[in-house]
């Protein structure tokens, strides 16, 4: 990081006291029992809660997803869970931790950050189902401006699914930006 220029080196140097090697989480899954637990009796504390179980079908699903975000997303997930919990057993929204699973067009080629970027945008539209304006709409989940979405989603090639693509109307005013949905 420091020959590419994205890491002070003198800062850098300063750190490297005495580096310390942490595997990820997904390294570590036997930690994260250990890890549920104490986040679990933390934030009941704070809430004023008293979780006192939790069920084994929420620690092996916690087991078995691998935490991109390592211990913060465990954390936070956690926290979310023993806010949903309304009685002493912490009921932890496992459907969550599914990926999630994008229709890929494998003639696109595209690069690392066009993928992810194309991702995240199916992920806000999915969730929107398809709506990209409004109030609950896709472009307000991702933080943009409608027309800012509609441009990414043409240059990214996202469709609707099923959807019968618009035709352009000599003036231009065929639904431009609208998702296409089928007849």
């Amino acid at each position: 990081m420091v020959k590419q220029g994205t890491f002070r080196e003198d800062l850098y140097y300063r750190l490297k006291v005495f580096p310390i090697h942490v595997p990820a989480l997904r390294q570590r899954t036997e930690d994260i029992p250990r890890l549920v637990r104490h986040f679990t009796a933390l934030y009941a504390q704070r809430m004023n809660k008293r979780i006192e179980v939790i069920p084994p079908e929420t620690m092996d699903a916690l087991a078995r997803y691998q935490w991109p975000g390592n211990v913060r997303e465990l954390q936070n997930f956690v926290e979310r869970a023993v806010i949903l919990s309304p009685l002493s057993i912490l009921r932890a929204p496992i459907s969550e931790l599914e990926p999630f699973e994008t229709l890929k067009e494998p003639h696109v080629p595209m690069n690392g950050l066009a993928e992810v970027e194309r991702d995240h945008i199916l992920g806000a539209l999915e969730a929107s189902n398809w709506v990209i304006g409004g109030r609950n709409g896709a472009a307000e989940r991702l933080g943009m401006k409608r027309t800012s979405l509609v441009y990414r989603m043409k240059r990214l090639r996202i469709i609707r699914p099923g959807a019968v693509p618009q035709k352009r109307t000599p003036s231009g005013a065929a639904g431009d930006d609208r998702v296409s949905r089928p007849l």
